[in-house]
């Protein structure tokens, strides 16, 4: 079963907004099987993290989808990484409040070129500190 894309214990999970169902394949195919069922069945055959991508969301700028990753990263005992919308610091602090579900960090990318984010801004939101404390 293709469940992502895995590279040392880490798999990179896509999911559809819609559907909550599962994409592989560079996000081109969209799976039958529910992310959270996906994610168990990594997690079972040894995958120590999970890189957590809304694909509808990806590169988009539209907001981290804050409860889709919280409700996956609840349902497994490994961390998940938040990825896909990240679009300023107010992302990042919606994040810290579910911390504790289980979300390990967040990937972004596009913000931090486009200037919605700033990285040492978004760095010490993370870590529960001012950008004075870093």
């Amino acid at each position: 079963m293709d469940c992502g894309q895995q590279l040392a214990g880490h798999v990179f999970v896509g999911m559809s907004a819609e559907k909550g169902a599962g994409a592989t394949d560079g996000w081109v195919k969209t799976s039958d099987q529910k992310v959270i069922d996906m994610a168990k069945h990594v997690e079972a055959d040894g995958v120590v993290e999970i890189v957590y991508t809304d694909i509808d969301r990806d590169g988009m700028l539209s907001g981290v989808n804050v409860k889709a990753t919280a409700e996956l990263a609840k349902a497994i005992e490994i961390p998940v990484i938040a990825s896909g919308g990240v679009s300023d610091l107010e992302n990042i602090r919606r994040l810290v409040l579910v911390e504790n579900s289980g979300i390990e960090g967040v990937i972004t990318g596009r913000a931090i070129y486009e200037g919605t984010l700033d990285f040492r801004e978004g760095q010490a939101a993370a870590m529960g500190q001012s950008i004075d404390r870093i």
